[in-house]
């Protein structure tokens, strides 16, 4: 599998790090899908409320230039495995450009990826960072940090062609990891799942295609630090996708 873990910069709206001639995977398919991304107003709110926060900035970044834009995925175009969150944090991903890059919910994301051998760090604090993605995709089913952390309906289905693109273009997919309720919710909206299991921690449901989607808690504070969510938990979570995409 390719290895890519560098997002979109922002003074080279284009696919970092992906080989040519991958077909639908290559500049043509997903840097297209990338740039479109970047480029969206769609959302009135959303624009206001993530260029907001990027120029009033939190203190312990105040030095630093945000991203403030909306996010595109990253990783592996050949990736086997895609993970899908909820949103860009306002001073994380919105920050720094990239998904789950620079918060809190991210540390536990790559650390639980390279413990199970998905990434070649555990952490993740910049898009110049190093970090790789081994057969896994980031994305997240809205594209812009929303206040409080909560799209509304309206702003959730802007955002669902974009992923329902993005899944089609990453063809060698055979397992969604969804974060969270509201991920999984999408997810199954845009991949067709119809026999829809109440979420849960673990649980499994399958496409008319034969892909497999496996629900998550989100690695939220609101989670890890209550202890709903452990880390013996989210690694078990990405040890079962790799079952499955062995089989």
């Amino acid at each position: 599998m390719g290895l890519v873990g560098v997002a979109i910069s922002p003074c080279q709206p284009s696919v970092s790090g992906v080989r040519r001639g991958q077909g639908g995977a290559g500049p043509s398919g997903l840097g297209q899908l990338q740039q479109e991304i970047v480029a969206c107003r769609a959302c009135p709110r959303l624009v206001a409320w993530r260029e907001e926060v990027a120029t009033t900035r939190k203190a312990a970044f105040r030095n630093e230039e945000y991203w403030g834009r909306p996010l595109p995925g990253f990783g592996d175009p050949e990736a086997s495995i895609v993970i899908v969150g909820l949103a860009p944090a306002a001073h994380g991903a919105n920050r720094t450009g990239r998904m789950f890059t620079g918060d809190r919910s991210g540390d536990w994301l790559f650390a639980s990826l390279h413990r199970t051998g998905l990434a070649n760090q555990p952490t993740s604090r910049s898009r110049d960072d190093g970090l790789h993605l081994h057969d896994v995709w980031v994305t997240a089913a809205v594209r812009c940090a929303p206040p409080a952390n909560r799209p509304t309906p309206d702003e959730r289905d802007q955002c669902l062609p974009f992923l329902r693109r993005e899944l089609d273009l990453l063809t060698s997919m055979r397992v969604i990891v969804a974060l969270g309720q509201f991920g999984y919710d999408v997810v199954c909206r845009a991949i067709g799942v119809t026999r829809r299991p109440h979420f849960g921690h673990g649980v499994e449901a399958a496409a008319s295609d034969g892909r497999t989607l496996i629900c998550s808690y989100h690695p939220s504070q609101q989670n890890t630090f209550t202890g709903r969510l452990t880390e013996p938990m989210l690694d078990a979570v990405f040890r079962r996708a790799l079952e499955l995409v062995a089989t």
